[in-house]
């Protein structure tokens, strides 16, 4: 049976124990530390449990320190010699459980050792309520700093990436971030091209690697059969996938089934939106699923959300920047054709050479081959290689020109094929070059022959495989263009003195065309001076309505050297200096024509006799003249023309055909 303490008195020493335990208890930031720092009491009490009600708790300790054990049954009787006290511990603000005290050594506690632990009891109520607030002070810090790093990772994924106007660097700045905020190492950004049929994604892949290098790569994927890619898309929330548990998508796609090997099993897609336009996905991957958690999941949807702006942005920016060039381009395109249409909007011709050179034009320009112009400087390649365009099937897309002698070599190259963002210093912004602005018409290349032998490799590869890519760039991107190429250079000479490739030259001079020079043609000099003489005095607001036929006829026998080009500029400075009606025009100083020079064919000698070479009379020159047109298909000039077969020049033939009323079409 047991008996009741008699320690009456509260005496000093307790005080002394109050005063300790409240020194220590309010320091302390567990439970267990708490409830041990009770002990040792200046009371016999060998063990305390506390048993807590929000949630259902239980911690115990004894004179050795804290203590496992289960919660104990105060419906249960106790062992022999055992007595216990229970208390409640109550805050101000609730009721927080009980502690029990319980001693062995056979006595019950006295009414003041129990008014001591009911002193305690609410000493330990202050302690735990104090550690309640910390603990919600603490865990409120904590969601503070969390938000405060997610609007800080979201404000700089947001300037890394909205600061992006260039596709490829959008993708690797997007895995540049998320892998230095979240540590994810595998990184996909699929964005969605096209619809229907042809829709597509366009994959950006980073993977970066322990010990090893970052690996990137970009491919282009269709939609169709891309399950998983289409159950992504058509959801708004974040896709985690075990790949273990579903190995179906690592079979059907060989990145997964890589990852897969490599240990990676956990797979994250976040859908990309953008006014409830599916624009692609996120795709992400990591060792450790954990990485995937809810508040991580919330916070990459909040960075996809940027993303999706951004990609946006940068679409548009790419389109805005095609359709500036283009605008631009089209702008100088249409201003040469207003100039044109003054100029050279008809092509001045009278003589039977510029007919059979207007005639190979209209065969060439139905097919889609490439075409040599050739001729020297000032005879109108351009005009003959824009009749060529507007006479083909290509004549609603824009006939582009560059001249390869006026753009400096080491620019030739991201004129001619467009260049990337950061291609060189000064390239800020993606550029595409003459190729793609021809997309579906005509390239014009004049001055060909001056191409710098370096680059003459790369117009042979678009030759043969009608794709080009950009400077500083990878991406593989076909073309549809038709090549027009002019020179008043001797290429073939070129070749065999190394100076041009000789296999970009066969490219080339599929078809060739050769304008003869105006000395050759001295019947249409009056024609031209004519043109140029009203087109001139009009766009001087000057009335010139004739041209003595003496200075048509001086004008004729004029060599020209600089053609076409040049009589234009005799004529524009005799309507500068006419002041009258009639045509003022200085003849000084212009070089007369060169006589032909003089063959000398020697007489056929024999051993025995001569015999004289009979004279081949009109007729018979002129059977002789179609059944060579005959042979050649009604091709003049050549290697297989009928000039070659006659021995004759181009010139000379046409000249005679005209004499006698031989048309090469009829042939």
């Amino acid at each position: 049976m047991l008996k009741t303490s008699n320690d009456t008195e509260i005496n000093g020493q307790w005080q002394e124990a109050i005063i300790r335990i409240s020194q220590k208890i309010f320091f302390l930031r567990d439970v267990s530390s708490i409830l041990s720092a009770l002990m040792p009491l200046p009371i016999p009490c060998q063990l305390i449990d506390l048993v807590l009600s929000l949630p259902r708790r239980h911690y115990g300790c004894d004179r050795d320190g804290p203590r496992a054990g289960p919660e104990p049954d105060l419906q249960q009787e106790l062992p022999e010699n055992h007595s216990r006290c229970v208390l409640p511990v109550v805050s101000p603000r609730r009721r927080l459980g009980d502690v029990i005290f319980t001693r062995t050594d056979g006595y019950h506690y006295s009414q003041d050792e129990r008014g001591l632990l009911r002193r305690l009891a609410q000493l330990l109520a202050v302690a735990l309520e104090n550690l309640d607030v910390q603990e919600t002070l603490r865990l409120e810090n904590e969601g503070l700093r969390h938000e405060r790093d997610h609007h800080r990772i979201l404000v700089d994924v947001t300037n890394s990436v909205l600061s992006c106007l260039d596709m490829d660097a959008l993708a690797s700045e997007v895995s540049k971030e998320i892998h230095r905020f979240f540590g994810i190492d595998y990184i996909s950004l699929a964005l969605r091209e096209n619809s229907g049929e042809n829709a597509s994604l366009n994959v950006y892949v980073t993977h970066y690697q322990t010990g090893k290098p970052m690996r990137r790569e970009q491919k282009r994927v269709p939609m169709a059969g891309n399950a998983l890619a289409q159950r992504a898309l058509a959801q708004t929330e974040p896709l985690v996938i075990n790949l273990r548990d579903e190995p179906q998508w690592a079979e059907e796609d060989p990145h997964l089934a890589a990852m897969l090997g490599e240990g990676v099993h956990t797979l994250c897609l976040l859908p990309m939106m953008f006014g409830h336009k599916p624009l692609g996905i996120l795709k992400l991957s990591q060792h450790h699923k954990d990485i995937f958690s809810e508040a991580n999941l919330r916070l990459l949807s909040q960075v996809t959300a940027r993303i999706a702006i951004a990609v946006d942005n940068a679409r548009a920016y790419d389109e805005i920047t095609r359709l500036k060039d283009n605008l631009e381009h089209e702008n100088i395109w249409l201003n040469e054709q207003m100039y044109n249409s003054g100029s050279f909007g008809e092509i001045i011709w009278k003589s039977a050479a510029m007919g059979a050179l207007l005639e190979q034009v209209q065969m060439v320009a139905d097919s889609d081959s490439t075409v040599l112009i050739l001729g020297e400087t000032g005879t109108g390649k351009e005009l003959i290689a824009r009749a060529i365009h507007e006479h083909s099937a290509r004549n609603g897309k824009p006939m582009v020109k560059m001249n390869c002698a006026a753009v400096p070599s080491g620019l030739l190259e991201s004129d001619l094929f467009g260049h990337e963002k950061g291609a060189f210093t000064g390239a800020a912004t993606t550029r595409h070059g003459r190729f793609e602005l021809a997309e579906g018409g005509t390239l014009f290349l004049d001055e060909v022959g001056d191409l710098p032998l370096e680059l003459q490799p790369k117009l042979l590869r678009v030759l043969q495989e009608r794709e080009i890519e950009r400077l500083g760039g990878s991406k593989v991107i076909p073309v549809n263009v038709r090549l027009i190429a002019a020179t008043n250079r001797d290429l073939k000479d070129m070749v065999a003195e190394r100076q041009y490739r000789s296999d970009l030259y066969y490219r080339l001079n599929v078809f060739p065309i050769l304008i003869p020079p105006l000395r050759e043609r001295p019947e249409d000099i009056p024609l031209l001076a004519k043109f140029f003489t009203q087109k001139i005095a009009r766009r001087m607001n000057r009335t010139i309505d004739s041209i003595p036929g003496e200075t048509l006829r001086r004008l004729s026998q004029l060599a020209w050297p600089g053609n076409v080009r040049e009589l234009e500029n005799v004529i524009e400075r005799a309507v500068i200096l006419t002041r009258g009606t009639t045509l003022n025009l200085q003849l000084d100083g212009l070089q007369p024509a060169a006589l032909p020079p003089v063959v000398h064919i020697p007489e056929p000698t024999s051993r025995h006799r001569t015999e004289s070479v009979p004279v081949e009379n009109d007729e018979a020159e002129r059977q002789r003249i179609i059944q060579a047109l005959r042979e050649a298909n009604g091709i003049v000039a050549g290697p297989r023309g009928a000039a070659m077969k006659l021995g004759v020049k181009r010139t000379t033939l046409l000249s005679r055909m005209q004499r006698l009323g031989i048309s090469p079409q009829a042939w």
